[in-house]
């Protein structure tokens, strides 16, 4: 009977440790995706652009 009683808090407590587990979930993901995203570009790959048009006045 004590059980029922508690039952409301028992599902405000389940409710509130899902939300922090998606939102600590959803951290750990941006995270190693923020990690994958850096790209290094060695120095034959990047384009140079010579411009030899007059400037105008």
């Amino acid at each position: 009977m004590n059980v029922l009683k508690n039952m409301e808090a028992i599902f405000v407590v389940a409710l509130a440790l899902a939300g922090v587990s998606t939102y600590a979930e959803a951290a750990i993901g941006r995270a190693a995706d923020a990690g994958n995203a850096q790209v290094s570009v060695s120095a034959s790959q990047v384009a140079v652009v010579k411009v030899s048009a007059k400037r105008p006045a």
